[in-house]
């Protein structure tokens, strides 16, 4: 309907030079993905230093450790599925663009006939051949076995 609207011209959406602005829904997108990155890199160093730790900081750093996990790992998740769901997107801008019109193609000389020479069509018409001469169809379908009951009547 819109190539049909704009004479078959494709929307363009240039943004201004030096600006981009991201949707609601993307930015959320991405903190979600950041989030779960973060958390990749955290858990691991969190478990490390645990096993290093002496005494009750061994228990610090496994605490660290596990709440980070639950955040980044479920909360990265959430976060997206929340930015998917609930928050707004890009808006389309519709800009015209410049009007398109095609190269007009130079005329090509007319064709002066497009049949051979009327001498090529000198032979006459021949008519159909009668097939039909051959042998006749019999009248109904019914024909033969309406004679054949007349016969055995006949004989009783």
């Amino acid at each position: 309907m819109h190539l049909l609207a704009h004479n078959g011209m494709l929307p363009s959406y240039p943004t201004a030079p030096g600006e981009k602005v991201g949707s609601a829904r993307r930015k959320g997108v991405k903190q979600g993905a950041t989030l779960m990155l973060i958390g990749a890199i955290l858990v691991p160093i969190f478990g490390v230093m645990a096993g290093f730790a002496p005494g009750r900081l061994e228990n610090v750093f496994a605490f660290f450790a596990a709440l980070s996990a639950i955040i980044c790992f479920v909360g990265g998740p959430l976060r997206m599925l929340f930015a998917a769901l609930f928050e707004e997107g890009a808006k389309p801008q519709y800009v015209p663009g410049s009007s398109y019109m095609p190269p007009v193609l130079p005329a090509q000389p007319a064709r002066v006939s497009a049949l051979p020479p009327a001498a090529v069509n000198t032979q006459p018409w021949r008519s159909r051949p009668q097939t039909a001469e051959i042998m006749q169809p019999p009248i109904s379908v019914t024909d033969h076995t309406t004679k054949l009951l007349e016969k055995d009547s006949e004989k009783e």
